[in-house]
């Protein structure tokens, strides 16, 4: 099963658009950081370590590679947190999910492939986890939650 890692804003999205358990259907393992999990979901998202993510504690020289990423890194304000769920993906050798643009960024400049909540949703869609009813109500409540997702792309998934 191929380990995806995830930021705090897809996490926050997916919970947002009650896709937790069409998500943790697809033939993906999910996992954050643990101190990103402790820092920004913990307090609000509990549940969702409970659905199947998985804390994955990063290795020393992951945590400097993080820290130089964040002072001195690529792409500035880049925050702590998002370098080392890129840290961790590096670490552990997977693809990184962010919708955060300035990560993305920095991630693909670190030879990192990155993927954002459209392309999760569409792998829903695609291995019939999810109907287009269900991601068009999911994309709603998104938006409606303060995501900032592009409205042209979601139209175009559902359309297609």
């Amino acid at each position: 099963m191929k380990l995806l890692i995830s930021d705090a804003n897809i996490i926050i999205d997916i919970i947002a658009g009650e896709l937790v358990e069409s998500m943790f259907a697809l033939d993906y393992e999910f996992a954050t950081p643990d101190i990103l999990y402790v820092e920004e979901l913990d307090g609000q998202h509990p549940e969702i370590v409970q659905a199947g993510l998985r804390l994955i504690e990063l290795q020393s020289v992951s945590v400097s590679y993080a820290t130089k990423l964040y002072q001195n890194g690529p792409v500035p304000g880049v925050s702590i947190n998002d370098c080392m769920a890129l840290a961790l993906s590096k670490q552990e050798e997977c693809d990184l999910l962010t919708g955060d643009a300035m990560l993305k960024q920095m991630a693909t400049m670190e030879g990192v492939t990155v993927h954002g909540t459209l392309w999760l949703v569409g792998e829903m869609l695609d291995k019939g986890c999810l109907s287009i009813n269900d991601a068009e109500n999911a994309y709603k409540k998104m938006l409606d939650d303060g995501s900032r997702l592009p409205l042209k792309e979601i139209k175009n998934q559902l359309d297609q």
